[in-house]
């Protein structure tokens, strides 16, 4: 992991700069009616299901009920933006993909994983439709398992509060 005590976003964080900011604005935790859409990889599918636990309990810890929960599995990632796509046209509020890319010894590795980034900032951009990017891009299978333990320090559960919050933030009335 890369995050340390100087790189966390802390308590004060956003009340630091309170004083010179006329709106100050940050995403909430509330799911309850947001319809989402899962786009999840299967190739390394022992990490992404991993990956969709960690991502349910935070969608679910927010209130997203059940039933506005769509999971939609793509061979791979370098599928995940068509499937993100045909979620935020069909009306989902946000889009969570799942994935993991494992550094092999070809530049594989670099096409999927760098089509797969740009494919997805391309989805949210064009439909203005939050698309996570919760995929995995590491050296070892042991950093993959590292970073999707369940708890909150699983990629797929901060995937899943991002995407609250992003939605929250872009219905923000201060946002028109």
């Amino acid at each position: 992991m890369t995050s340390s005590e100087e790189t966390v976003f802390g308590p004060l964080g956003r009340a630091t700069h309170g004083a010179r900011i006329g709106v100050n604005i940050h995403g909430e935790q509330r799911g309850l009616g947001l319809r989402i859409g899962i786009a999840c990889g299967e190739f390394n599918g022992g990490i992404t299901n991993r990956l969709l636990d960690g991502a349910l309990a935070g969608l679910e810890q927010a209130g997203v009920a059940k039933g506005d929960i769509t999971v939609a599995w793509a061979p791979g990632a370098f599928e995940l933006p068509l499937l993100a796509k045909n979620f935020a046209d069909r009306g989902r509020d946000a889009v969570i993909c799942l994935g993991a890319v494992i550094r092999g010894d070809t530049p594989h590795f670099d096409y999927v994983a760098g089509e797969c980034a740009s494919g997805l900032t391309a989805v949210q951009l064009a439909t203005n439709v939050p698309t996570i990017f919760g995929v995995l891009t590491v050296n070892t299978v042991d950093q993959a398992l590292e970073r999707c333990q369940p708890g909150e320090t699983n990629k797929g559960f901060e995937a899943a509060t991002t995407a609250i919050a992003m939605v929250s933030l872009l219905r923000h009335p201060s946002m028109d």
